[in-house]
């Protein structure tokens, strides 16, 4: 009787153990997709996410995104954010996705969810009309401006990079980077090439020069856990570039479909 009964207090151990391992664990088959998402941006990216005249948002991923929600069956809401807290309103779930031109990085996997590449982008110099400046190693000696949390900023959080230039100046945005540069506080700023091409469209007396420095992907930022919610996007992205709709909205914004990722 006594063998009988540690048996029986053995397994209902076990049981036990198993069961409180499995509820440690998140079943992913098992997430339920949201009916609304929020999807946080910087509201100054043009032509990613802007405001236009009228003050309504627009721009490619705003279009993008609404395309990709209404196929996902969801709502969407645009929410403006402060670009350097991105990954904090993330995970308060404050927004559920960040989509507006967000380059994919290996310092960043730790803290966001990366759907599929779904675009390329190449970091660029913009300086004014009449600098003399032609190429990366020009930049020794001189100021340099970006954008808090961008990817050049963790490109100059190198040590070894920061060294290649004077001075590295950051910007909440690049609306106030440009006036600096215009107004010669900076001698140049690292820009997004997205960003950058479609500015110079807009702005007079800038031009772009190749940074030499390797080229990007972009995607979809989701939280850690949300793997059910990248996957639906992931699905409704390769959709979209196999039936033409993301050419056709890169060709309204950028002139062409180059950038789209294949």
């Amino acid at each position: 009787m006594k063998i009988k009964k540690l048996l029986a207090l053995g397994m209902a151990a076990l049981t036990l153990v198993a069961f409180s391992a499995g509820c440690g664990k998140t079943d992913t088959t098992k997430q339920e997709l949201p009916k609304k998402v929020v999807i946080g941006l910087d509201d100054t990216f043009a032509p990613m996410g802007f405001r236009n005249d009228k003050g309504e948002l627009v721009g490619f991923d705003i279009d993008m995104a609404k395309e990709a929600a209404k196929r996902a069956g969801m709502e969407v809401e645009f929410k403006p954010i402060d670009w350097d807290s991105k990954e904090a309103e993330l995970k308060s779930k404050h927004i559920d996705i960040l989509w507006n031109g967000l380059t994919i990085l290996e310092e960043r996997k730790d803290k966001i969810l990366f759907s599929d590449p779904y675009m390329a982008d190449h970091q660029m110099i913009v300086v004014r009309a009449d600098s003399p400046i032609s190429n990366f190693d020009d930049l020794k000696g001189k100021i340099v401006g970006t954008q808090q949390a961008s990817t050049a900023d963790f490109y100059f959080q190198k040590p070894e990079n920061k060294q290649k230039v004077k001075e590295v100046k950051f910007y909440g945005d690049f609306v106030n980077a440009f006036v600096d540069l215009e107004l010669g506080r900076v001698d140049a700023l690292i820009v997004d090439e997205i960003m950058a091409g479609y500015t110079l469209t807009q702005k007079q007396g800038f031009k772009m020069v190749d940074s030499g420095l390797p080229k990007d992907n972009v995607g979809v930022g989701f939280r850690i856990e949300d793997t059910a919610l990248r996957d639906k996007i992931n699905t409704v992205l390769a959709e979209m570039k196999k039936d033409g709709t993301a050419d056709k909205i890169a060709t309204k914004w950028f002139g062409n479909a180059n950038l789209i990722s294949k």
